[in-house]
């Protein structure tokens, strides 16, 4: 590996979304793995789970005061809510500053960290090295609203329905494909953590109940927004266009997106614009898939901004223009 490329390493990389990563990093010309780190998979070789990957690296399981001393120029944190505040501790104690891009929800609502929407909060890093990676419901929910923000007359309201994947690998009842089988599991509906998140980061309340189906990956978001003055569609249109036309991993339809158009595919889709006969309500579509816009492909946005290399280095663009 040339020495001029830095070096990554993944805590909790026995998730899907650690995986997809994983790939984005065989393929980057300036990142190189340093270490993978999974307790179940302590040992065994990384390209073993994910083929994409060549090299000899080994899964590992280091103790998180030992994380410091790997070397690695990036650190992303693929964990659990809640787990990632002792790993930062131990860079803090250990005088090391890597840049740090943490998945979960930990410190999405901490001002010391940039939140890395990056088509919403492009122009608001200011070369942080903590970076708070949004989640998946959240990024499309903000997408959705943020072209519209300015005329809502109440809380926006958003239906959602993910693929079993993003209730990560910990066996439940919600990524159990037997129970969800020829079903639609209804969840949280109200108080999920990413109603919160995209309530706190668009700065207006927003109402949202997530499902879970039989699907693998992908999730679409259904939002209903009541506005102050009617529009007509060409206006809307107008403004989702203006929002996201140069954003390269957005891309605006005219119909409704579907869920199963967007799996493994890296960009988010827009779409539907459905406005009542008074003009002055509006629905709207959006499909990502969850394992990357809403993950992976999001976190290597971030990282490659980060790292000084255009911020779409590693990300397959074609799919974009690809998709119906």
């Amino acid at each position: 590996m040339s020495t001029n490329r830095k070096r990554i390493g993944i805590v909790g990389a026995r998730g899907h979304t650690g995986a997809e990563l994983i790939r984005l990093i065989a393929a980057h010309p300036a990142l190189e793995l340093a270490f993978v780190s999974s307790r179940e998979l302590d040992g065994q070789r990384v390209d073993a789970h994910v083929s994409e990957y060549r090299g000899e690296l080994r899964y590992s399981a280091p103790a998180h005061e030992d994380l410091p001393k790997l070397g690695a120029d990036v650190v992303v944190l693929a964990l659990p809510n809640g787990k990632a505040e002792i790993c930062v501790a131990a860079f803090d104690a250990a005088g090391a500053d890597p840049l740090i891009v943490d998945l979960s929800a930990d410190y999405r609502f901490d001002a010391h960290w940039y939140y890395g929407l990056p088509e919403l909060t492009r122009d608001k890093w200011r070369g942080e090295k903590r970076i708070s990676n949004p989640g998946c419901y959240a990024t499309a929910m903000q997408l959705s609203i943020a072209p519209l923000k300015d005329l809502l007359a109440a809380p926006p309201v958003c239906f959602g329905v993910s693929g079993y994947s993003g209730a990560g690998t910990t066996p439940s009842d919600k990524n159990d494909p037997d129970k969800l089988r020829d079903n639609l599991m209804p969840y949280a509906l109200t108080g999920h953590m990413h109603e919160k998140e995209a309530s706190f980061r668009l700065g207006v309340p927003v109402e949202f109940m997530p499902h879970v189906a039989p699907h693998f990956r992908g999730l679409t978001v259904t939002t209903n927004l009541y506005l102050t003055r009617p529009l007509k569609r060409e206006d809307v249109l107008a403004r989702f266009h203006a929002a996201y036309d140069r954003q390269k991993l957005v891309k605006v339809t005219d119909e409704a997106p579907w869920v199963s158009r967007i799996a493994h595919r890296h960009h988010a889709e827009i779409g539907g614009f459905a406005l009542s006969a008074d003009g002055k309500r509006i629905v709207v579509v959006a499909t990502l898939d969850n394992l990357l816009k809403g993950a992976a492909t999001q976190a290597m946005q971030n990282i490659n901004r980060a790292i000084g290399v255009d911020e779409y280095t590693a990300i397959p663009l074609g799919q974009v223009e690809d998709t119906p």
